[in-house]
């Protein structure tokens, strides 16, 4: 209930910014991103005694990414404010990269006066319109009267199913007008509404499948983070022997420590991964949508196994790689049927872990020393693989790692370890650059007492940097971590292998001196350019509560590997940098495993 309101006086006429802020209430909604507008105003009037924190950023894209942010490492809606025009229409980055992701967004905008809708009127743009295709469901509030039942309903949609990002647009004459509100009720703790399309046969015949592999894969997605079914992944990798590797989406869901963890697989996996799902006979998919980043050339992806998929989104459902058995519907509803058929069998005495399944991962384990990922460790230059080992193993045990999008995003997935879910934030399907800083912003909202970096390009950093006004203005204690190559490292990378060294506008030379940068918003700063500096360096930098940056100058030559070229198979896989050329070789043979 708002501070100061009674909203149980029979008869009492609210605002709709009032009956709005009271909805936020009862969904217990924290804290909001967002930055004020005309069509707003009386929505931030009501907003000065609500009770509820709202924190001011410097771009509208920074309050969508915040939301997202605080919503991957809560599990709960993350919520986002802006005015109308062009404060909506800066939030769509965000809200799309929320809906590639599955993440549950509420995004909250303004929009003019009903009585001007569609006559051009200042600031106006069709924000249900332009946001259709990238929110689940986009609303426009008519009336005061009907804001309770419209954000009961755009909360409940952005959980259930598979979640995204809903839209709520709110006209400035709905804001001020009044109405006798009337609250839907809201039960305590319910889990979101999945729908379940599988039957008992359907898991008789998954367990049977799984009982008859002997080189079975578990691929794991998002999914089973979102579901909260880590406990029975983890339970079912255990109870049959079957290794776990992960999807970008998917780290945190399995501990990357745990003996049965391949890592992640794909354009950038673990040449264990993805000689696995190559040698397969069984890949079970778990919250995941065989995207092209994990399959490679989809006609030779896991081409020798057989598929079941577990997947709460029907649509996902033989959308890229045919499958022989679906399970559609909650993972951690649907992990349990089958848990509980798999121990009914092994009472009955049936073996669940066979010597060929422990043959299978002694396998594995050959192909994981035979090409670990590993970089140059003696070299002088500061390497960007030992920054963020050192920062992983420097974290506290449930730290969160918030990254921007380019070669640092995949290093991070590669080197640091993650043990626990909700632990690691990405732009996986969207790839915007600009994520990291904002996103690591709203997971420090969410747990004000756990560490949290952001791992960041010079590129990506310079599309949000602004916000440090926002973690020094609200003591936001973010951490930020600038991998600086003084390029596109990605782009660079692609046209030196594949462009024949053609580059072209890569260059962010003429980048600010982030340590100065930060120093002059009132932020800690340092540079790091020795390997030497590194472990004390990234030690002080974790050892306070403060928001802090350090810039490490890395190696601005180093790429990432392995790399499946695009068009190739994971078979294909190039594990690590070309040799240099010499007459008798081929280019076949340097690209070869």
């Amino acid at each position: 209930m708002i501070p100061g309101i009674r909203v149980t006086q029979m008869g009492r006429l609210f605002s709709g910014s009032e009956i709005l802020l009271e909805c936020l209430h009862r969904e217990k909604v924290e804290v909001v991103f967002g930055l004020p507008g005309g069509a707003v105003l009386p929505l931030y009037d009501a907003l000065y005694s609500a009770g509820i924190r709202h924190l001011l950023v410097r771009h509208e894209q920074a309050a969508a990414f915040a939301a997202d942010g605080y919503a991957r490492v809560s599990g709960k809606p993350g919520v986002c404010l802006a005015t109308s025009g062009p404060g909506a229409t800066n939030l769509t980055t965000g809200l799309t990269s929320a809906m590639m992701d599955s993440i549950p967004v509420v995004a909250l905008t303004g929009q003019v006066p009903l009585s001007l809708v569609g006559k051009d009127a200042f600031q106006e743009a069709d924000t249900i319109g332009i946001t259709m295709p990238c929110t689940k469901q986009s609303f426009m509030a008519r009336t005061a009267a009907e804001i309770p039942e419209i954000i009961h309903r755009a909360f409940k949609t952005a959980v259930s199913g598979r979640p995204g990002p809903v839209l709520v647009d709110l006209p400035k004459s709905v804001l001020v007008d009044k109405a006798d509100p009337s609250y839907p009720e809201r039960p305590a703790d319910a889990r979101p509404e999945r729908a379940r399309e599988w039957s008992e046969d359907d898991v008789r015949h998954a367990a049977e499948m799984i009982l008859e592999s002997h080189q079975a894969v578990l691929y794991v997605g998002g999914g089973v983070i979102a579901s909260d079914a880590w406990q029975e992944l983890r339970e079912l990798a255990e109870l049959v022997h079957i290794p776990v590797t992960t999807t970008l989406m998917g780290l945190g869901a399995f501990p990357s420590r745990h003996p049965l963890s391949l890592g992640m697989l794909g354009m950038h996996g673990s040449y264990a991964a993805n000689t696995a799902i190559c040698s397969a006979d069984l890949l079970i998919a778990i919250g995941a949508r065989f995207d092209d980043r994990v399959t490679g050339r989809v006609k030779d992806f896991a081409s020798r196994a057989r598929k079941i998929h577990f997947d709460v989104d029907p649509s996902e459902v033989n959308k890229n790689v045919a499958v022989d058995l679906a399970l559609v519907g909650d993972a951690r509803e649907t992990l349990q049927a089958l848990l509980a058929e798999l121990k009914r069998r092994a009472k009955s005495g049936v073996a669940l872990a066979t010597p060929e399944r422990d043959h299978w991962l002694q396998r594995i384990e050959a192909w994981r020393a035979q090409h670990p990922l590993t970089y140059d460790k003696y070299s002088h230059a500061v390497k960007p693989q030992y920054v963020l080992e050192t920062i992983s193993n420097c974290l506290e045990e449930r730290g969160i790692i918030a990254v921007d999008v380019g070669q640092h995003q995949m290093w991070s997935a590669q080197f640091c370890r993650f043990n626990y879910p909700r632990t690691w934030l990405s732009s996986s399907g969207l790839g915007t650059m600009g994520y990291g800083f904002p996103a690591a912003m709203g997971a420090q909202m969410a747990f004000p007492d756990r560490q949290v970096v952001a791992i960041v390009g010079d590129g990506g950093f310079q599309m949000t940097l602004n916000d440090l006004a926002t973690i020094v203005q609200y003591r936001v204690p973010v951490k930020i971590a600038v991998i600086n190559n003084r390029s596109l490292g990605m782009v660079r990378q692609w046209q030196e292998i594949f462009f024949e060294k053609r580059f072209c506008d890569i260059d962010l030379n003429f980048a600010p001196d982030f340590a100065k940068l930060a120093e002059s918003y009132g932020i800690r700063g340092s540079r790091v350019d020795h390997r030497t500096d590194v472990v004390d360096a990234v030690r002080d930098f974790l050892s306070d509560r403060e928001p802090r940056l350090i810039d490490f100058w890395v190696d601005p030559a180093e790429n990432v590997y392995p790399i499946v070229p695009p068009g190739a198979s994971l078979a294909e896989m190039v594990v690590e940098p070309p040799r240099v050329l010499v007459e008798e070789e081929s280019l076949d043979d340097l690209w070869a495993v």
